[in-house]
């Protein structure tokens, strides 16, 4: 019997209100774990100082974007504050039947289809910002946002927290480490869901052959 323990790799969409942390908890979990992978999506915004292309995301023109909607490459797509963003369905489906994990760090739009169009594959987690100052102060913080932008994201926040009742669980990040132990939890219960393992069945019915011949 192979000892090979197969399994289908699982969808972790992660979404939150800009500024509340959900790229740097992706970051990190990416990191500590070999068999996750971060979808990599494709905008039509431009990028920001130190994003490159292919690392954060593929950069196109809105008439790119648009072809390849029509073409359906896209797993999901949506058009947040003004750009669109589109995750391709041919390489996540790849990585996950290959047992390979894939998160998202995406908005409750992509969240939704992605859940919609495969529910079983997905597990949508929300993450809450400790105030909505703090969550403010972050997005000032970081570089390469206009006022105008930030205005933006401030007011389609107020849509976003709405949502949180859409998804499977959801986080307060109000301590970094402590709401990155949580996400990790979470991320390893979920691999070990009955069935997302499928070596189980056959592992049982060797236990029982061997009950048998005992």
């Amino acid at each position: 019997m192979s000892n090979e323990r197969q399994r289908r790799g699982l969808m972790l969409v992660i979404s939150s209100p800009s500024g509340v942390g959900k790229t740097s908890l992706c970051r990190r979990l990416i990191a500590d774990h070999a068999d996750l992978e971060l979808s990599i999506s494709v905008t039509t915004r431009p990028p920001r100082p130190g994003e490159h292309e292919g690392r954060e995301y593929y950069f196109v023109s809105r008439d790119e974007f648009m072809a390849q909607v029509a073409d359906g490459v896209f797993l999901e797509w949506a058009e947040v504050h003004g750009h669109c963003y589109g995750t391709p369905r041919e390489p996540v489906m790849a990585m996950l039947a290959s047992g390979r994990d894939v998160i998202f760090d995406i908005d409750w739009q992509g969240a939704l289809s992605i859940a919609q169009t495969a529910p079983i594959d997905t597990v949508r987690v929300f993450i809450l910002p400790p105030s909505i100052s703090e969550m403010a102060r972050r997005i000032h913080v970081r570089a390469g946002d206009e006022d105008e932008v930030i205005a933006r994201r401030l007011e389609t926040a107020k849509v976003e927290f709405t949502k949180w009742g859409d998804y499977d669980y959801v986080l307060l990040n109000d301590d970094f480490d402590r709401a990155y132990a949580d996400l990790a939890h979470i991320y390893h219960a979920e691999r070990l869901r009955r069935d997302r393992n499928v070596w189980i069945a056959g592992f049982v019915e060797h236990l029982k052959i061997e009950q048998v011949r005992g």
